[in-house]
């Protein structure tokens, strides 16, 4: 999950940038949608996150507190880790969408 979330922040990274390029594309409807969409999708993956994470705290907690530790060792559960991104994952790349459309009006 952790390599897939990389992929699409990349992903991501490279559409803004190549958007940047074009100013036209910035200010159609679809563009517009599309950059709702992204909103979205990344606040859904910061809940997902976040309840992962949650849960895992919890499945540790019992993992480790008696009488649940005794079972747990009987049958091999052990403590898991919590999600974690990748360093500078959870940062949006700037993108600066009116240095673009000057650029190109000086052209």
């Amino acid at each position: 999950f952790q390599q897939a979330q990389s992929e699409v922040s990349s992903s991501l990274s490279r559409l803004l940038a190549v958007a940047e390029n074009y100013p036209q594309l910035k200010a159609t409807e679809n563009f517009k949608d599309l950059q709702s969409q992204l909103e979205g999708t990344e606040n859904r993956i910061t809940v997902a996150r976040n309840d992962f994470n949650d849960a895992a705290k919890s499945y540790n907690t019992k993992v480790k507190s008696f009488p649940t530790n005794l079972l747990a060792g009987m049958f091999g559960f052990k403590e898991r880790p919590y999600f974690e991104s990748d360093a500078g994952a959870n940062k949006a790349p700037s993108v600066d969408f009116n240095a673009a459309s000057s650029t190109k009006q000086e052209n």
